[in-house]
């Protein structure tokens, strides 16, 4: 995908599991590519992952539920290589807990993360976009973005706003040179997921392979998805191959929803 190369591309949650793999793949194809996120210690090592293979990568720490944070990153890969022309918001956050058990704080943390800290990154990216007549925005959703999941009620609501926000801005800027999508994946075979799988497993009495399994079983291929796998969908969207899809939400989930 030559029309990548150069291309300047901001990955939240950038640091680890998908977003790293995001990050990568588009440094392959010679996009420069920011990663942001809270933790310092882990840009750095992706960092040095994805610079090792002879990528373009900038490294800028940034909570994105934070706006002046959001705005603060901008100058600065402004003042380093220029206005953001791919916007990947992966950066997300995820608390289990009943309904009843959902706590104000638990809430307003993963809406503030999920849903909010990409309404942030739109606002504060998309005019350069629209100065440029050109862009990419990629929402990172989940299956939780299209049906109900038990114990996860603020997850699943800032999954389901964020698709609601992608179909809203694709309208408002289908005619300026800009797509808008979302990516819906299920479960990913990465660290987070394995991490979860740990605490499950110990709260639970089942092994980790177990509750791996399970996770595997809700879709109909009856595994985990490979982060490199949506990867490849996300360089697709980005580039001219399918720049005449906007407004759209396409899983990678094994079969696991079909709508």
């Amino acid at each position: 995908m030559a029309e990548l190369m150069n291309t300047i591309v901001l990955v939240t949650g950038g640091s680890g599991g998908l977003g790293r793999a995001l990050a990568r793949a588009f440094a392959r194809q010679g996009s420069r590519v920011v990663i942001a996120a809270r933790s310092e210690a882990k840009l750095k090592e992706a960092a040095e992952e994805i610079g090792g293979e002879g990528g373009q990568v900038l490294a800028l720490p940034c909570d994105v539920a934070e706006k002046t944070q959001v705005e603060e990153l901008a100058a600065a890969i402004r003042a380093r290589w220029g206005a953001v022309q791919i916007l990947i918001n992966n950066a997300g956050v995820a608390r289990a807990a009943s309904f009843l058990e959902t706590t104000d704080a638990m809430w307003d943390e993963v809406l503030r993360t999920n849903l909010t800290g990409a309404f942030y990154c739109c606002k504060v990216f998309l005019p350069g976009m629209i100065e440029a007549k050109w862009g990419r925005i990629i929402n990172i959703g989940s299956t939780t973005s299209k049906v109900g999941y038990s114990h996860v009620a603020a997850y699943v609501s800032s999954k389901h706003g964020l698709l609601g926000l992608t179909r809203a801005l694709a309208l408002e800027t289908a005619r300026m040179g800009i797509t808008v999508n979302a990516i819906c994946p299920g479960y990913l075979d990465d660290e987070l997921t394995h991490a979860n799988a740990q605490r499950m497993a110990e709260k639970t009495g089942k092994s980790v392979e177990q509750i791996l399994a399970s996770f595997a079983s809700t879709a109909p291929q009856r595994r985990l998805i490979d982060p490199d796998e949506v990867a490849g969908l996300t360089l697709l969207l980005a580039s001219e191959k399918l720049g005449g899809m906007t407004g759209q939400a396409v899983s990678v989930d094994g079969g696991a929803t079909m709508a």
